[in-house]
């Protein structure tokens, strides 16, 4: 089965295996031996392929279908970002967004609580595209250490605040990600360590370093901070609804808002015996869902039949 994708990215053609920015979307063309090409900038001499799939610009949503069809048997859209995000474009936007996703051939989302979303919006095909990470070079953490990393800056998007807040209950030193929608204010919270502006591959390692991660984002996407934490086998504390969350993290995840709870999770962690349990099933479950074998499995599971 012969499969392309379709983003926003300048990134074309194949994507190397040791790619330094190797996020989710291109850890799934490296997966599916997929090339990659710019959705505004389609060869004019592209082979036929089975299946094409098109990650919709958050930013520039109008985006015709048929300009793929004439080189892909089927077109799939690709969830950008949580459901809701269309919703904040202008009406006559979210019209032309509603009409391009029900018009491909199926749609693959993040979550599993993404797939009744769409099916009531109208789409009539709708799969789960489980998130990934390509771990070639990469070594989990082998020994204990004392810091928590928190999973987003301070914004509703994020939710940093609230991570920040009971990440402070673990008494351990915090850090966390610059990110794009971070606040100047933020570096003059003294208890807080903001690391620079990184690679993927440098994240990764990086996060290695810590021993918490807390990640209490209300918006859910493809959630990849709980997995990249379950990759070194750090219990993360996040919410419900998130795939990678309920399924890596299954003993310090908490209902959506539930900020006692979380409290009291980070609490439980102090004891060594419950952290190792933690340790243990996340990396179980790692091994049975995230790694690229697993991933391929479940590609076949959830169906590629054209």
């Amino acid at each position: 089965m012969k499969i392309v994708f379709f983003s926003e990215s300048q990134v074309s053609g194949k994507i190397p295996r040791d790619f330094s920015n190797a996020r989710t979307e291109y850890a799934w063309m490296m997966a599916l031996d997929a090339p990659h090409y710019n959705i505004n900038n389609i060869p004019s001499q592209l082979e036929k392929f089975d299946l094409g799939i098109v990650i919709i610009p958050k930013n520039n949503p109008n985006i015709n279908l048929d300009l793929f069809r004439s080189c892909c048997d089927k077109v799939a859209v690709m969830q950008e970002g949580p459901n809701w995000f269309f919703q904040d474009y202008s009406v006559e936007q979210q019209f032309y967004y509603y009409n391009t996703v029900v018009s491909a051939d199926w749609v693959y989302c993040h979550n599993k609580s993404d797939v009744s979303y769409y099916l009531g919006l109208g789409c009539k095909d709708v799969r789960v595209m489980r998130s990934l990470m390509i771990t070639d070079g990469l070594v989990p953490r082998s020994k204990w250490v004392d810091g928590t990393m928190i999973g987003g800056n301070f914004c509703s998007w994020y939710g940093g605040f609230d991570s920040y807040m009971v990440a402070r209950e673990m008494g351990l030193p915090i850090s966390a990600p610059s990110m794009g929608r971070k606040q100047e204010q933020e570096d003059s919270i003294e208890d807080i360590n903001y690391l620079p502006y990184m690679s993927w591959r440098d994240w990764i390692k990086t996060l290695g370093q810590y021993s918490i991660g807390v990640h209490l984002m209300r918006t859910h996407a493809a959630g990849t901070f709980a997995m990249n934490c379950g990759f070194h086998g750090i219990p993360c504390v996040g919410y419900k609804g998130l795939d990678t969350q309920e399924i890596l993290h299954p003993l310090t995840t908490v209902d959506v808002g539930d900020l006692d709870e979380a409290v009291r999770v980070v609490e439980k962690l102090k004891d060594e015996k419950f952290y190792r349990l933690c340790n243990e099933t996340i990396a179980k479950r790692f091994e049975q869902n995230y790694t690229e074998k697993a991933w391929k499995q479940n590609w076949l599971e959830v169906g590629e039949s054209v």
